[in-house]
């Protein structure tokens, strides 16, 4: 995938890249999306996301990063339909999400670092309501659900304990399982491997190159893990107070820290740069958006 974005200048509020073609049809399409959020009667509202605009080709991996508080979350959830935009507009593979709201929600799966089950089902149980609810044969569905969860490091005999018996990050694993097993066209995740031990991260990792490869899907994700964003991602965006400072491949943005700001050719450089913060100490504090 190509686009051609403009690279902000060294400033204190950075111009936002511009939005231009893509070859092919357009996976996901966010124009100048806004999102405000009052807290206190007393003051303004608070702007979670301020005039973004992101296009995202078929069968791409796009990353956003940022600090806590960016509006990652919200973000993803503008574009998933649980929150309605103040303005702007968003579009998934042309379907307008205002207009033509379930024809998008049949076309996406969304999973979030804080994943609701059913907790006194067991994940087999969870995966075949999901399976129902989306009109899937019960059989194919029963087949399906087994191969992912076993491609995830989940065996049988955890298929059948209450979710509530599995660690957070095994949870983890099954809300991945639930939203692939639908076989969204767009996958919108949000730190899906928040809590998973590094043997678990992999896996899923590996999952996810595999969706693209071999489903052409195309993933919105968001992480705190950087390491992640260099593997997965064809671009990445940067969200700084809730506007898009930069927008790169992986690689494009190393360089542009390097060579604009003399900086170690690092995503970690990049971030501290556009963002203002060390990750160590944005992961130390915790989620301050509005909306999470």
């Amino acid at each position: 995938m190509s686009i051609a974005v403009s690279v902000p200048i060294q400033s204190p509020a950075p111009s936002r890249p511009a939005i231009r073609p893509i070859p092919g049809p357009a996976a996901l399409l966010v124009d100048h999306a806004t999102k405000r959020f009052r807290v206190d009667r007393r003051k303004p509202p608070v702007v979670a996301v301020d005039d973004v605009s992101v296009l995202i080709g078929r069968g791409d991996i796009y990353g956003l990063l940022g600090a806590n508080g960016s509006g990652k979350s919200t973000f993803i959830r503008l574009v998933s339909g649980l929150l309605t935009l103040d303005e702007g507009r968003v579009e998934v593979f042309g379907h307008d999400l205002v207009r033509e709201e379930m024809a998008v929600k049949r076309l996406i799966n969304r999973v979030s670092v804080d994943a609701a089950f059913f907790k006194k089902l067991s994940p087999a149980e969870n995966l075949s309501f999901a399976a129902r609810l989306y009109g899937l044969d019960g059989r194919e569905a029963r087949l399906k659900a087994a191969g992912i969860m076993a491609r995830l490091g989940i065996g049988e005999k955890r298929m059948a304990r209450p979710v509530e018996q599995m660690s957070r990050g095994m949870q983890q694993k099954v809300a991945i399982a639930r939203a692939i097993l639908t076989s969204p066209t767009l996958l919108l995740l949000d730190e899906p491997t928040t809590g998973l031990d590094p043997r678990s991260k992999l896996d899923v990792q590996s999952f996810i190159e595999e969706l693209q490869a071999d489903h052409d899907a195309t993933i919105l994700l968001t992480t705190h893990d950087l390491a992640e964003a260099d593997r997965l991602c064809g671009r990445i965006g940067i969200l700084a107070g809730g506007r898009l400072a930069v927008e790169e491949t992986p690689e494009g943005l190393k360089r542009l820290v390097a060579l604009e700001y003399g900086l170690p050719p690092t995503l970690e450089s990049a971030f501290m740069k556009y963002t203002g913060r060390s990750l160590d100490d944005d992961v130390e504090e915790g989620e301050a958006d509005p909306a999470d």
